[in-house]
């Protein structure tokens, strides 16, 4: 028989568990979820009690989850194997826990046994990863710790003073800065708050509720089937910030809608993909890795939510724009409307209510300058106590309820175990690089092959996020440039939250870019279409994503920065860009000149990012010009892009 299989937050299709793996992964996760429901509710604990415990359990269930030889005839000897690391990763754990007060306060050097819990907790880790999310960040994390053990070999810049096992140890193990350190306490606090936050509001049936509402918006416009990928990818991004998982969620229904309508498969695949991407960049809850930021460069997650608004609209903007110029061209078909439902049966008060009180929760908190779990724990309990509110009316009500409230614990329990394993992974990462001084190394190559030029500098720097961010989740991604890329940025002169969201907005689109981009890759097998003509026609559709970062070093109002008539250039700056782009990559016939159009887009996008009002002006102007003419040739020649 063949076992059931499911796709997961990254895209790979695993064995659904089942008996007592399946008995096993349920219970350990409502035990996650509860804990971390008691810590957003009371406040964590001691460091090295709330991360080693968040970590075994994730350990366990990521090893519960992804069994090793599954379905194979050595699947006993995975067995033994499993066992073995879930065993060392107990111990280390319980260990730590148990004498973190001699840890914290005697700072004990490392004995024999200490280096066989580390390496054993550090194999449990990164084998566990690699089932999750495949080989190439537990590579890159296992290349670290030899570059720290056999660094001091290296000539030149990239070498370092020699640590010994037992310092690498005493730095992984007994104290908090190497697996206990800041990414490892992100993980079991704020984000686990907002991964339980997600599937509550996913298993109270906001899901479906958003895309009706994605319908209902973009439905009845040119490219309607497109609209709605976009709007509903960004709604179910708030649930979970994952570019993959959205793709992969809402993708299995937008991609086959659009197909059906008749649009390219190409173009449908392409537009969930960039769609799902702007989850991970959109407040007010974006993806992991803004919890990671606020807490790299020590500022609120407010401030970065405030920080996010423009550059997320002016994503979603230009995705919306080159979507419309591309229908319009294409002549792509509008939702049947008998396939849109009606305002009346959305906006009611059962479904709308248990939304409004969640997010309502949520920005509360955050802006009443509460913790940001706290804040998660509010919209949760909004969230509960509304769907209650609206949904019980009887004993089976209350039964039905109670299910609700624990496959959400389960869902969210199951939904941290890739998070977890990848900033557990993360933090193993930094740590190496912040002993070896690795990441102050390559800044300062960077540097030196830039010059004087902080364009060049910008333009290395984000050419190398894209390379180190294939075939690696965002968060892991983001976490890797921003340890080595971000500090070259900031020796240029660049503010803290500039360099960081410059790196964090090519790592979020490293998913997107060929020759590496997952969430392409889970769009086009939706689509059953080849994924390099996707891959190419998502960077169309994205193209104003990477220009817009640059924009953050031009204009510091693009990041909530500096007087309201900065933040206004900015925005006008930005919203005439993302004109032209969309007027240029959705093929707009303007002229009736190919080659006149483009010239006369870039002109528009290149006046508009000119740091002069005057330019703006110009801009604006061309802008006007270049949409009469294209309004009027489609007067004109109605039937010219069919």
């Amino acid at each position: 028989m063949t076992a059931a299989t499911e796709l997961n937050d990254e895209g790979r299709t695993v064995e659904r568990p089942s008996g007592a793996r399946a008995f096993g992964v349920r219970w350990l996760s409502v035990i996650l979820s509860l804990f971390v429901l008691y810590t957003a509710a009371f406040g964590q604990f001691e460091s090295l009690v709330q991360r080693p415990v968040f970590t075994a359990l994730v350990v366990l269930i990521t090893a519960l989850l992804y069994p090793l030889g599954a379905n194979t005839s050595w699947r006993p000897l995975g067995i033994v194997i499993d066992a073995a690391l879930a065993l060392l990763t107990a111990a280390a754990c319980a260990y730590v826990v148990y004498f973190q007060d001699h840890i914290m306060v005697d700072l004990p050097t490392a004995e024999w046994y200490d280096t066989v819990l580390t390496f054993g907790l550090v194999i449990a880790v990164l084998e566990t990863s690699r089932r999750a999310v495949g080989i190439i960040f537990p590579l890159i994390v296992a290349i670290a710790l030899v570059y720290a053990l056999y660094g001091h070999h290296l000539p030149g810049p990239l070498g370092h003073r020699a640590f010994d096992t037992d310092f690498i140890v005493e730095t992984l193990l007994l104290g908090d800065l190497g697996i206990w350190g800041l990414l490892t306490g992100v993980a079991a606090t704020t984000i686990a708050a907002f991964v339980l936050f997600g599937s509550v509001l996913l298993f109270t049936g906001s899901g479906q509720t958003f895309m009706d509402l994605a319908v209902l918006l973009g439905g009845r416009s040119p490219g309607g089937a497109a609209k709605i990928a976009t709007i509903a990818s960004g709604l179910f991004g708030t649930i979970n910030g994952s570019a993959v998982a959205n793709a992969a969620t809402v993708g299995n229904f937008t991609i086959p809608l659009m197909q059906r309508l008749k649009y390219p498969s190409k173009f449908a695949a392409a537009v969930e993909a960039v769609a799902s991407t702007g989850g991970q960049i959109a407040p007010p809850v974006m993806g992991a890795g803004a919890f990671v930021m606020a807490e790299i460069i020590g500022t609120s997650y407010a401030k970065i939510m405030v920080a996010a608004v423009l550059p997320a609209f002016l994503f979603y903007l230009g995705v919306f724009l080159t979507i419309h110029v591309t229908a319009v061209s294409r002549n792509l078909p509008v939702v049947p409307a008998n396939e849109i439902p009606a305002w009346r049966s959305v906006l009611t008060v059962q479904r709308m209510l248990p939304i409004i009180a969640a997010f309502g929760g949520l920005l509360a908190g955050v802006f009443m300058g509460r913790s940001v779990q706290t804040s998660a724990l509010w919209g949760i309990v909004g969230l509960i106590g509304a769907h209650g509110l609206v949904t019980l009316r009887s004993a089976r009500d209350v039964r039905a309820f109670g299910i609700v409230v624990l496959e959400s614990l389960v869902d969210a329990g199951k939904g941290l175990v890739l998070i977890g394993v990848l900033l557990i992974g993360a933090q193993i990462l930094v740590a190496m690089i912040n002993m070896t001084g690795a990441g102050i190394a390559l800044s300062n190559v960077i540097a030196s092959m830039a010059g004087d030029s902080t364009l060049i500098l910008a333009v290395l720097v984000a050419l190398i996020c894209l390379i180190l961010g294939m075939g690696i989740p965002t968060t892991a991604a983001y976490v890797l440039v921003a340890a080595v890329l971000a500090p070259a940025l900031m020796k240029a002169g660049s503010g803290m939250l500039v360099a960081h969201m410059f790196v964090f907005y090519f790592a979020t689109i490293s998913v997107i870019t060929p020759p590496v981009c997952v969430a392409v890759f889970v769009s086009a097998g939706i689509a059953k279409t080849p994924w390099l003509p996707v891959g190419i026609e998502a960077c169309k559709i994205a193209a104003v994503t990477y220009v817009v970062p640059f924009l953050f070093l031009i204009y510091p109002g693009m990041l909530a920065a500096g007087t309201p008539l900065q933040i206004a250039d900015a925005a006008v700056s930005g919203v005439l860009f993302v004109v032209a782009f969309a007027l240029l990559f959705g093929g707009a016939r303007i002229t009736g000149s190919r080659a006149l159009d483009v010239a006369a887009t870039i002109a528009m996008a290149a006046l508009a990012i000119a740091p002069y009002r005057i330019g703006l002006a110009a801009s604006a102007l061309v802008g006007v010009g270049l949409i009469w003419a294209w309004r009027r040739n489609r007067v004109s020649h109605p039937l010219a892009a069919a």
